[in-house]
């Protein structure tokens, strides 16, 4: 008898699942996901935009660099309109123009990559906000972070 008054109670303190319960538990797992999400994308937005100031700067050097080369490059083709049988500086001058030629490349190339990283700036926000919004649709943060 007591065997069966133990089995009895076991039976009655075991705790059914319900579906509420299991949908609760769904959805807690989904909060979790998205925060996750929401917060690797958080970090990803930190790191691009420490990479726009370098990038920033670099696009500022690279266009005095270009600058400079347009213009050495100006004053030696000037020399050598002046003089247009000299080699030397004729070769002076295809050096210049070849050094502009690298600069400007160098320049177009910095802010092309800036333009990609604000872009990829611009995407990563977009994220975040769709995170937010699901993770707000859902009931707000994710129980236990």
């Amino acid at each position: 008898m007591l065997t069966g008054i133990m089995l009895f109670s076991g039976a009655v303190s075991a705790q059914v699942v319900t579906k509420d319960s299991i949908t609760e538990l769904k959805n807690e797992k989904e909060k979790l996901k998205i925060s996750k999400s929401l917060n690797d994308n958080k970090v990803k937005l930190a790191k691009l935009e420490n990479e726009v100031v370098k990038y920033t700067e670099k696009v500022q050097k690279t266009s005095e660099e270009s600058q400079k080369a347009a213009e050495e490059n100006q004053k030696a083709a000037n020399k050598l309109s002046k003089d247009s049988q000299d080699k030397k500086k004729a070769k002076s001058a295809k050096k210049a123009a070849n050094n502009a030629e690298e600069k400007a490349k160098d320049a177009r190339n910095a802010s092309d990559k800036l333009k990609d990283l604000n872009k990829n700036i611009d995407e990563v926000k977009k994220k975040i906000r769709d995170d937010e919004q699901k993770l707000a649709a859902l009931g707000g943060a994710a129980a236990h972070l």
